[in-house]
């Protein structure tokens, strides 16, 4: 094939970045395998545009689904949470479920790690446990606007 010659420090170094590089390949491909951890399924869509007068859209809200289990219902639009605050009994797993009908909208509940996006055309589902008592801020994290300051809700745990 090609006849080039490399210093021995340099044949070296390659095979060594090589090496590297396949190891590292081999482990991230071995943990992503053994975790499950694959690529989101079954992405759920609906069209922004009707999202307000969609199911389960048209009636946001905490619905009961269990004993300590609640479906959370929302919809991120321009400077606002629909529904409003929500009230939650201290050790309540919450199924989240938020869609955009307008732009990209965060949704990070401060001092837990839900941490979404609220893209339109998608729904977003989250479970998490609120385990303590106490208020919970829900703050957008994704400049929305010109009244994105002022876009936040609260979850209180009881």
């Amino acid at each position: 094939m090609f006849n080039i010659h490399l210093p021995r420090y340099e044949r070296i170094w390659l095979w060594v970045g090589s090496g590297s590089l396949v190891v590292f390949l081999g482990i991230l491909g071995f943990l992503a395998f053994s975790a499950g951890l694959h690529p989101p399924g079954q992405m759920r869509i609906i069209a922004p545009e009707t999202a307000r007068t969609t199911p389960p859209f048209d009636k946001p809200g905490l619905t009961q689904i269990g004993p300590n289990e609640y479906r959370a219902t929302m919809l991120a639009q321009m400077f606002s949470y629909v529904p409003g605050n929500l009230t939650i009994p201290a050790g309540s797993t919450v199924h989240f479920e938020v869609t955009s009908p307008d732009v990209v909208h965060g949704f990070q509940i401060p001092g837990t790690n839900v941490n979404l996006m609220a893209v339109p055309g998608h729904i977003t589902d989250y479970t998490y446990t609120f385990k303590n008592p106490g208020e919970y801020l829900i703050l957008c994290n994704e400049y929305c606007g010109v009244g994105h300051q002022v876009m936040s809700n609260k979850i209180v745990v009881q």
